[in-house]
């Protein structure tokens, strides 16, 4: 029977590296000092703005309009006198780091050597393989399906929908490995997928099938 893995990406496939201190250190390259406190505030700024509009960035169009209106965010928060849009969005974009965990770069071949079908499942704009293609994962995998192509975001079922019909498997075919007890998890039961949670620091919660990396799953299947 063929099976497909699904697999989220930040805090699964990948971690975002601290972007204040980059941030600090890019804004200054062109004139600009920051505390790191302020610096911490305009990314957080940047983020939150950018989680409720994700889905915005669905073709590269919007994903420009997208970013330029996060860099707005920022510059607002870090209330930086003679700062320019265009430098501040040139540091916002420099600031993100995304390295992939070396568990996952060890996993996805053993699956995709046992035949697994795999796909990225994210809520993310389109820009995510190019995120993913420097860590040496995209290529390691058969697709990428985000929230800003499928227009919905996990938990909802649409974006599982889409993967299932990418991987061409039935539900009961497939398992979801995330880091997100609501998100991955229960997004995934809610469409017939077994789920597995990547809880890589604490205790899961219980009746949860969890693992501590990726290097586990290949065991459970």
């Amino acid at each position: 029977m063929k099976r497909a893995v699904f697999l989220d990406a930040l805090g699964t496939l990948v971690e975002l590296q601290p972007p204040a201190p980059r941030l600090r250190s890019l804004l200054a390259s062109d004139g600009f000092e920051v505390s790191e406190e302020r610096a911490a505030a305009g990314f957080g700024a940047e983020i939150s703005y950018y989680l409720a509009h994700h889905l915005e960035g669905s073709d590269r169009e919007r994903l420009d309009d997208l970013r330029d209106r996060c860099a707005t965010a920022m510059m607002e928060a870090l209330e930086l006198p003679g700062l320019d849009h265009a430098t501040a969005r040139r540091a916002m974009l420099g600031s993100l780091e995304f390295t992939p965990y070396v568990d996952a770069l060890e996993a996805l071949p053993r699956l995709r050597k046992r035949g697994h079908a795999m796909v990225v499942v994210s809520n993310w704009d389109c820009s995510l393989p190019d995120w993913l293609g420097p860590t040496g994962l995209l290529e390691l995998v058969d697709g990428v399906v985000t929230s800003a192509d499928a227009a919905a975001a996990k938990p909802d079922p649409e974006i599982f929908r889409r993967a299932l019909s990418l991987a061409g498997v039935e539900a009961s075919e497939a398992v979801h490995a995330g880091d997100s007890l609501d998100n991955d998890v229960e997004g995934a039961r809610a469409v017939g997928i077994r789920a597995v949670l990547v809880q890589r620091n604490g205790e899961p919660p219980a009746g949860v099938e969890a693992i501590r990396m990726l290097t586990e799953l290949p065991a459970l299947l």
